[in-house]
Protein backbone atom coordinates (compact mmCIF):
# COMPACT_ATOMS: atom_id res chain seq x y z
CA UNK A 1 0.00 0.00 0.00
CA UNK A 2 2.43 2.13 0.90
CA UNK A 3 4.46 1.60 -1.95
CA UNK A 4 1.61 2.65 -4.18
CA UNK A 5 1.00 5.81 -2.49
CA UNK A 6 4.83 6.65 -2.55
CA UNK A 7 4.62 5.64 -6.72
CA UNK A 8 1.60 7.66 -7.08
CA UNK A 9 2.99 11.33 -5.17
CA UNK A 10 6.63 10.29 -7.34
CA UNK A 11 4.12 10.41 -10.61
CA UNK A 12 2.39 13.80 -9.60
CA UNK A 13 5.91 15.39 -8.89
CA UNK A 14 6.86 14.51 -12.13
CA UNK A 15 4.01 15.69 -13.95
CA UNK A 16 4.74 19.17 -12.39
CA UNK A 17 8.02 19.87 -13.03
CA UNK A 18 7.36 18.30 -16.53
CA UNK A 19 4.40 21.62 -16.44
CA UNK A 20 7.38 24.03 -14.54
CA UNK A 21 9.80 22.82 -17.78
CA UNK A 22 6.76 23.35 -20.37
CA UNK A 23 6.08 26.69 -19.04
CA UNK A 24 7.40 29.80 -21.31
CA UNK A 25 10.80 31.19 -20.18
CA UNK A 26 10.31 34.74 -21.53
CA UNK A 27 7.97 37.02 -19.97
CA UNK A 28 6.49 40.95 -20.94
CA UNK A 29 4.23 42.71 -18.88
CA UNK A 30 3.10 45.83 -20.44
CA UNK A 31 0.97 49.01 -19.09
CA UNK A 32 -0.22 52.20 -20.70
CA UNK A 33 -1.52 55.70 -19.31
CA UNK A 34 -2.41 59.14 -20.77
CA UNK A 35 -1.25 61.95 -18.70
CA UNK A 36 -2.31 65.58 -19.17
CA UNK A 37 1.59 67.18 -18.99
CA UNK A 38 3.90 67.07 -21.65
CA UNK A 39 6.66 64.37 -22.70
CA UNK A 40 9.57 66.31 -21.42
CA UNK A 41 7.45 66.68 -17.68
CA UNK A 42 6.60 63.40 -17.67
CA UNK A 43 10.29 62.01 -19.17
CA UNK A 44 11.57 64.12 -16.15
CA UNK A 45 9.62 62.17 -13.44
CA UNK A 46 11.06 59.13 -15.23
CA UNK A 47 14.80 60.04 -15.98
CA UNK A 48 15.77 60.89 -12.60
CA UNK A 49 15.32 58.27 -9.77
CA UNK A 50 15.38 61.01 -6.62
CA UNK A 51 11.91 61.54 -8.18
CA UNK A 52 10.65 57.97 -8.63
CA UNK A 53 9.43 58.74 -4.51
CA UNK A 54 6.50 60.62 -5.57
CA UNK A 55 5.22 57.93 -7.82
CA UNK A 56 6.44 54.22 -7.58
CA UNK A 57 4.34 51.90 -6.17
CA UNK A 58 6.70 50.46 -4.16
CA UNK A 59 8.82 53.31 -2.74
CA UNK A 60 6.07 53.78 0.47
CA UNK A 61 6.31 49.48 0.88
CA UNK A 62 9.14 49.68 3.15
CA UNK A 63 9.70 53.03 5.30
CA UNK A 64 13.08 51.40 6.54
CA UNK A 65 13.95 50.51 3.36
CA UNK A 66 17.55 52.00 2.61
CA UNK A 67 19.05 53.30 -0.43
CA UNK A 68 21.85 54.57 -2.62
CA UNK A 69 21.88 56.33 -5.32
CA UNK A 70 25.11 56.30 -7.95
CA UNK A 71 26.59 57.00 -11.15
CA UNK A 72 25.27 60.37 -12.97
CA UNK A 73 22.31 62.04 -11.37
CA UNK A 74 19.51 61.52 -13.26
CA UNK A 75 19.77 59.91 -16.84
CA UNK A 76 22.38 57.32 -18.98
CA UNK A 77 24.59 56.07 -15.70
CA UNK A 78 22.31 56.95 -13.00
CA UNK A 79 22.03 54.00 -10.76
CA UNK A 80 19.44 53.14 -7.81
CA UNK A 81 20.25 50.56 -5.00
CA UNK A 82 17.53 49.28 -2.05
CA UNK A 83 17.55 47.11 0.28
CA UNK A 84 14.57 45.58 2.79
CA UNK A 85 14.34 43.35 5.38
CA UNK A 86 11.22 42.72 3.55
CA UNK A 87 10.91 40.32 1.50
CA UNK A 88 7.93 41.69 -0.64
CA UNK A 89 10.63 44.78 -1.55
CA UNK A 90 14.09 42.78 -1.10
CA UNK A 91 17.15 43.92 -2.49
CA UNK A 92 17.95 45.26 -6.20
CA UNK A 93 19.14 47.78 -8.37
CA UNK A 94 18.35 50.03 -11.06
CA UNK A 95 20.38 51.35 -13.85
CA UNK A 96 19.43 53.54 -16.66
CA UNK A 97 21.06 52.22 -19.42
CA UNK A 98 19.93 54.94 -22.22
CA UNK A 99 18.08 58.18 -21.98
CA UNK A 100 16.50 59.46 -24.77
CA UNK A 101 14.78 63.25 -23.99
CA UNK A 102 11.45 63.43 -23.88
CA UNK A 103 10.84 60.14 -25.56
CA UNK A 104 12.60 57.16 -23.53
CA UNK A 105 14.25 55.85 -20.69
CA UNK A 106 15.43 51.95 -20.70
CA UNK A 107 16.66 50.77 -17.05
CA UNK A 108 18.64 47.39 -16.40
CA UNK A 109 16.47 45.88 -13.33
CA UNK A 110 18.32 43.71 -11.08
CA UNK A 111 16.72 41.63 -8.42
CA UNK A 112 19.08 40.74 -5.67
CA UNK A 113 17.34 39.31 -2.92
CA UNK A 114 15.18 37.15 -2.36
CA UNK A 115 15.84 36.02 -5.70
CA UNK A 116 17.81 37.05 -8.13
CA UNK A 117 16.58 37.76 -11.76
CA UNK A 118 17.49 40.63 -14.61
CA UNK A 119 15.14 42.36 -16.56
CA UNK A 120 14.71 44.61 -18.91
CA UNK A 121 12.50 48.24 -18.10
CA UNK A 122 11.44 50.52 -20.70
CA UNK A 123 9.04 53.61 -20.27
CA UNK A 124 8.23 55.18 -23.60
CA UNK A 125 6.79 58.61 -24.02
CA UNK A 126 4.84 60.06 -26.93
CA UNK A 127 2.86 63.10 -27.77
CA UNK A 128 -0.92 63.01 -27.44
CA UNK A 129 -3.49 65.15 -27.76
CA UNK A 130 -3.18 66.79 -24.38
CA UNK A 131 -0.27 65.57 -23.05
CA UNK A 132 1.50 62.58 -23.40
CA UNK A 133 1.07 58.22 -23.74
CA UNK A 134 3.50 56.71 -21.10
CA UNK A 135 4.16 52.81 -21.85
CA UNK A 136 5.75 50.97 -19.06
CA UNK A 137 7.16 47.42 -20.39
CA UNK A 138 9.28 44.84 -18.62
CA UNK A 139 10.45 41.76 -20.21
CA UNK A 140 12.69 38.86 -19.25
CA UNK A 141 13.45 35.30 -18.90
CA UNK A 142 12.48 32.99 -15.88
CA UNK A 143 14.23 30.29 -14.88
CA UNK A 144 13.45 26.78 -14.00
CA UNK A 145 12.36 28.36 -10.30
CA UNK A 146 10.98 31.32 -11.41
CA UNK A 147 8.65 29.85 -14.19
CA UNK A 148 7.15 27.46 -10.94
CA UNK A 149 6.69 30.34 -8.88
CA UNK A 150 4.78 32.42 -11.80
CA UNK A 151 3.09 29.25 -12.42
CA UNK A 152 1.89 29.53 -8.51
CA UNK A 153 1.17 33.21 -8.75
CA UNK A 154 -0.44 33.14 -11.53
CA UNK A 155 1.91 34.88 -14.18
CA UNK A 156 4.25 37.72 -14.10
CA UNK A 157 1.60 39.77 -15.44
CA UNK A 158 -0.66 38.87 -12.51
CA UNK A 159 2.40 39.34 -10.40
CA UNK A 160 3.00 43.17 -11.51
CA UNK A 161 0.64 44.53 -13.83
CA UNK A 162 -1.54 46.05 -10.95
CA UNK A 163 1.79 47.44 -9.64
CA UNK A 164 2.39 48.97 -13.03
CA UNK A 165 -1.22 50.41 -13.13
CA UNK A 166 -0.95 52.00 -9.45
CA UNK A 167 2.16 53.86 -10.35
CA UNK A 168 0.82 54.85 -13.57
CA UNK A 169 -2.03 56.35 -12.15
CA UNK A 170 0.34 57.55 -9.51
CA UNK A 171 2.42 59.28 -11.79
CA UNK A 172 -0.37 60.72 -13.81
CA UNK A 173 -1.35 62.23 -10.33
CA UNK A 174 2.16 63.79 -9.55
CA UNK A 175 2.88 65.40 -13.57
CA UNK A 176 -0.71 66.72 -13.39
CA UNK A 177 -0.36 68.30 -10.30
CA UNK A 178 1.90 71.14 -11.94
Amino acid sequence: MLTKIGIGLLGVIVVLLCVVALQPAGYKVVRTAQIAASPAEVHALINDFHKWDGWSPWAKLDPNMKTEYSGATAGTGASYHWVSAQDDVGEGRMTITQSVPAEKVIINLEFIKPFASTSLTEFTVTPAAGGSNVEWAMSGENGFMAKGFMLAMGGMDKAVGADFEKGLAQMKALAEKK
